[in-house]
């Protein structure tokens, strides 16, 4: 009896355990590669390391933060970064979810096929989308001009990525073409997951197609569209490559993000301290998105289980 009590106590001991040892790659994995480099550049930011000592720097307190707070030109950066971003998720949310209706009313072999082809901007490598947005955009060469000059819709070459006020609207239109089909998908899954009979009892009370969708559909796909925007809003805040390759950042840093920032803090002007205070305020962007969709997410689910 004795024995088998140790024995009893040892196997729940081991159930109780057995999620945790399912979990433990993933843990590992995530300590490895995300919590080391996020600490890591965290201490960085205390210091005035650079490139060409990287472990020789010295600890200087808020210092760094103090010069981002002061900097015209980061303050100039973080407005660009917060426009890109807002603009960005606007783009692709809203042109996403009217590919959705549309898909979403059609039927058969014109509804595949449709998806086939909005998929293809999400599914194409990133680099050679902006490579061929490049050439799309060149302003001798391009594409585009050709198209708006054959039209008559303008006399001379316009410098979509070489003018302060045209590059910038030139790369989001190419960030919500490369992925609002992301959010396409993502939401004609959730129309396609609302009950229909709620739409059929609306039609026999007599409420219109735009009642319908306002009261039916919007609070239906309501949950996915809000982690649908925090995911969009997350990746606009993080990209680089896309924006690297079209302008670097330019002309005159007008579409210098957070990201392209850093980059060239850290590897142009080779001063990893300052590049990792930029990363930490991304960060803590980054995490105030994320507070924001738990709290909003949080009060909604408290407001229907008081009503229910």
């Amino acid at each position: 009896m004795n024995g088998r009590r140790p024995r009893r106590r040892g196997a729940r001991l081991n159930r109780r355990l057995r999620p945790y040892y399912y979990i433990a790659p993933a843990l590992i994995f995530l300590t490895v590669l995300m919590a080391f480099p996020l600490f890591e550049g965290l201490r960085l930011s205390f210091t005035d390391t650079n490139m060409l000592n990287p472990r020789g720097g010295s600890y200087v307190g808020m210092e760094n933060y103090a010069e981002l707070a002061t900097d015209e030109k980061f303050r100039r950066t973080l407005r660009i970064t917060l426009v890109y971003t807002v603009l960005c998720v606007v783009g692709a949310v809203g042109c996403g979810l009217l590919a959705a209706l549309g898909m979403n009313v059609m039927v058969g072999r014109v509804s595949r096929r449709l998806r086939g082809v909005v998929i293809i901007p999400w599914a194409a490598p990133i680099i050679p989308v902006a490579l061929v947005s490049a050439w799309i955009l060149d302003n001798e060469l391009g594409a585009l001009n050709w198209a708006l000059k054959a039209v008559g819709a303008i006399d001379e070459h316009v410098y979509w990525l070489g003018n302060e006020k045209t590059a910038m609207p030139a790369i989001i239109a190419v960030t919500v073409w490369r992925i609002f089909p992301f959010s396409a998908i993502v939401l004609l899954a959730a129309l396609q997951g609302v009950p229909k009979d709620l739409y059929e009892a609306a039609q026999i009370d007599g409420a219109s197609r735009f009642a319908r969708f306002r009261n039916i559909t919007v609070p239906s796909i309501m949950p996915t569209m809000s982690i649908l925007v925090l995911f969009v809003t997350i990746w606009s805040l993080r990209r680089f490559d896309l924006i690297w390759v079209l302008t670097e950042g330019g002309p005159l840093r007008s579409t210098t993000t957070l990201v392209i920032d850093l980059y060239h803090s850290a590897f142009r002007v080779s001063e990893l301290g300052y590049a990792s205070a930029i990363g930490v305020v991304g960060f803590v962007l980054s995490t105030i998105v994320t507070a924001v969709y738990f709290y909003v997410q949080n009060r909604a689910e408290r407001k229907r289980s008081h009503v229910s």
